[in-house]
């Protein structure tokens, strides 16, 4: 346990900041699960508004650090690819 002020401070703002990280991962884990939903059952409008919620808290994820720009292209470009092979 830390003995210093400032070393205690720090272990408090982790804390509130990993929560609020797992907060983030957690809903864009959730968005990414329906649009794989959407997928599955072949609804391609669905599928649409689903990819577009995704693409967004991705890159909400992305400008607040939670996921690397890379990854969260990454993510983006797998799952247009999906989208993709479900209006061919």
């Amino acid at each position: 346990m830390a003995n210093i002020k400032s070393a205690k401070k720090r272990i408090k703002v982790i804390e509130t900041k990993t929560l609020r990280n797992k907060m983030i991962k957690s809903a864009l884990k959730t968005q990414i699960k329906k649009f794989e939903v959407a997928v599955n059952s072949k609804d391609l409008n669905e599928a649409k508004a689903a990819y577009t919620a995704v693409v967004k808290s991705l890159d909400m994820a992305a400008a607040k650090g939670v996921l690397h720009k890379n990854k969260a292209a990454r993510k983006k470009s797998r799952l247009a690819s999906k989208l993709n092979g479900l209006s061919a």
